[in-house]
């Protein structure tokens, strides 16, 4: 059966803002609610914590409560502008963890590590990288750290425009990576990718990822091309993500992924989108009840379905191809 991840970005409350400092968190009040929800469920979700939620007070106790009683792990997300040393300068070029020289990747990812260590009493071995930017020096230093899994590679889809990289023609299933070659398959690595999951209704998604990248050439007809083939249900590109797609577009794509032979699924999404108004995805209370409505769906589903729930360190437990 297949294995169904949840992966929570779990960070400040601001959107898109580069602050060093003064980073509110009252999202993660809303974090009891949504645990209780997959609860209800029997799934264990894997909170990527970021340095603003991991130097509060409050926001530590809600955490350390829910994973103490093993209901949860934790994980590492680094937002390079509120993660010390702060030896660049801010800008949505530095937003970019991939951006930066190694030797800062490396001081910002061993700060916040220790960080979770000492106030969540955690050892995490699991990572994101805030805004998708991930790089080949940070995969070198989450090696030197001793985590297992990262879910940074989004397939399909490019960043370049944000100064980010490009996985349009990345794997779109788990693989043991170089790190000298993030997007090159290393069986005995010892960094297990865990993309979200990102892909296609339609079967085959190496011939619809072709499709898309030779109808995204020409910028300028690009989303009018795509949009019409999407609503004639003939290149349906989704996240298993409830901020991107509804519930019947998540079980849509479980489908078509589990068809094509995955059989891990890894759902992902904002913490701060629970709080009406913080993101795109939830701009007032409205939204953000469909937005959990969502969420449910999808778990209601994995349970009909015999899927399995797991946090996401157990993924390394399997040395070899999905």
């Amino acid at each position: 059966m297949p294995t169904l991840f949840i992966t929570i970005d779990t960070e400040a409350d601001l959107w898109a803002e580069y602050r060093a400092e003064n980073n509110p968190v009252k999202n993660i009040t809303q974090l009891p609610g949504l645990q209780q929800l997959f609860d209800r469920y029997g799934a264990i979700p894997t909170y990527l914590v970021d340095w603003a939620v991991v130097s509060d007070d409050a926001a530590c106790s809600t955490l350390r409560r829910i994973a103490n009683q093993g209901r949860c792990e934790i994980g590492m997300h680094c937002h390079p502008w509120n993660t010390p040393p702060f030896n660049e300068e801010l800008s949505a070029y530095n937003s970019m963890l991939c951006n930066l020289s190694p030797e800062l990747v490396r001081d910002k990812l061993t700060n916040l590590h220790a960080l979770i260590s000492n106030r969540l009493n955690v050892r995490s071995v699991t990572f994101r990288a805030g805004r998708w930017g991930f790089s080949e020096d940070v995969a070198r230093s989450l090696v030197e750290l001793g985590y297992t899994v990262d879910t940074s590679v989004s397939p399909t889809v490019t960043w370049s425009e944000d100064h980010g990289p490009d996985f349009t023609s990345a794997i779109a299933r788990p693989y043991r990576l170089d790190p000298s070659d993030i997007h090159r398959e290393k069986p005995d690595g010892d960094l297990l990718e865990v993309p979200p999951t990102i892909g296609f209704w339609q079967k085959n998604h190496s011939r619809q990822l072709a499709r898309q990248k030779r109808l995204s050439k020409d910028l300028s007809k690009r989303l009018h091309i795509l949009g019409i083939l999407d609503r004639l249900h003939l290149l349906n590109n989704r996240w298993l993500s409830p901020e991107q797609s509804s519930g019947s577009d998540m079980i849509k794509l479980a489908k078509s992924a589990v068809r094509e032979g995955h059989d891990v699924l890894n759902m992902c999404f904002h913490s701060n989108s629970l709080l009406p108004g913080a993101t795109p995805f939830a701009r007032d209370v409205a939204e953000r009840d469909r937005l959990l409505d969502r969420i449910r769906i999808l778990l209601a589903f994995a349970v009909e379905r015999g899927y399995k729930f797991a946090p996401l360190s157990s993924a390394a437990n399997d040395r070899g191809p999905e």
